[in-house]
């Protein structure tokens, strides 16, 4: 039997993926009254890193830990990866001897050339088109703290990068409404936004597009990888700063997220990253609990 994948929120059902949410939620309460619970004893996660990390490493492996397994932190200086074995084949040998594997990598087709040759389940820890486990965290916030967010108006503010993209399927899959406020040229894939467009409207005023929002995101403005356009894209998102000014657009009890690291007085303000407003540690936290709730989904 072909194992399940993670690589997008598409690989999961509507139904598939509340159930996930809600599931984070029981284990996040379980973890909070101590109990024992041991799922994955005895199973094995490879991680597999092209990109630095913090949230994705540590939740990963202190999500195995808790379940009673363990991970192992592979990066391409440290395996074959990084000497020009094929991912054909490092695929087929990984997945002979662990029982799931994430990998956090430069460009898209690595996790879905790897999937197609893996025996067991493969997850998309972030790549340069999607972040769908961050998705999952900021589902699993909102939910929690909001209930479901089928009809809500959700207002993303920044570049159209994996993690907007990754919005994007969300509002399609669960149901809600997508505002997407970018500056010209820096729109997500035109194929994507054909595809959601019943659900995704594409903006390039910040101000119009966060009337009346329900949540609005951010992200940084040069992601990893894009360290020497940072001064052009300071330039280019000068206005699509998220701040006091801009969430008073909002519905006035808005939620603020961000799947952080943040770069404070670039893209959202100090007031409003430590403001009432926002949820970001309850969000990077829920990294932890969502990404068990997938492992188990996957793995038990």
């Amino acid at each position: 039997m072909k194992p399940r994948h993670f690589i997008t929120l598409n690989d999961l059902s509507a139904d598939e993926l509340r159930a996930i949410i809600q599931r984070a939620i029981e284990l996040k309460k379980m973890r909070a009254d101590g109990a024992i619970y041991e799922p994955l004893k005895n199973k094995v996660l490879a991680m597999i890193f092209e990109k630095s990390s913090t949230r994705t490493r540590i939740s990963f492996e202190a999500g195995m830990a808790q379940f009673g397994g363990a991970a192992l932190f592979l990066s391409p200086r440290d395996t074959q990866l990084g000497r020009g074995e094929p991912i054909e084949d490092s695929a087929r040998v990984i997945s002979r001897m662990v029982d799931g594997i994430m990998l956090r990598t430069n460009d898209h087709e690595t996790v879905t050339t790897f999937a197609q040759h893996s025996n067991v389940p493969v997850i998309n820890g972030l790549t340069d088109r999607f972040h769908p486990c961050q998705l999952l965290a900021d589902l699993q916030t909102w939910f929690e703290q909001r209930g479901d967010i089928k009809g809500k108006r959700v207002c993303w503010i920044g570049d159209g990068n994996n993690m907007c993209q990754s919005y994007m399927n969300a509002a399609k899959l669960l149901d809600f409404k997508l505002a997407i406020a970018c500056p010209a040229g820096y729109e997500p894939e035109q194929a994507l936004l054909d595809e959601t467009s019943s659900h995704v409207k594409l903006f390039h005023d910040p101000k119009q597009a966060v009337i009346d929002a329900d949540l609005v995101v951010t992200d940084v403005w040069a992601s990893m990888g894009q360290e020497e356009e940072q001064k052009s894209r300071e330039k280019d998102f000068a206005d699509f700063q998220v701040n006091s000014a801009l969430m008073a657009l909002a519905k006035p009890d808005a939620m603020f997220m961000h799947c952080l690291p943040a770069h404070r007085g670039e893209e959202v303000s100090t007031e409003v990253l430590d403001g009432g407003q926002s949820v970001i540690w309850d969000e990077a936290e829920n990294r932890l609990h969502a990404q068990k709730a997938l492992l188990e989904f996957l793995m038990k």
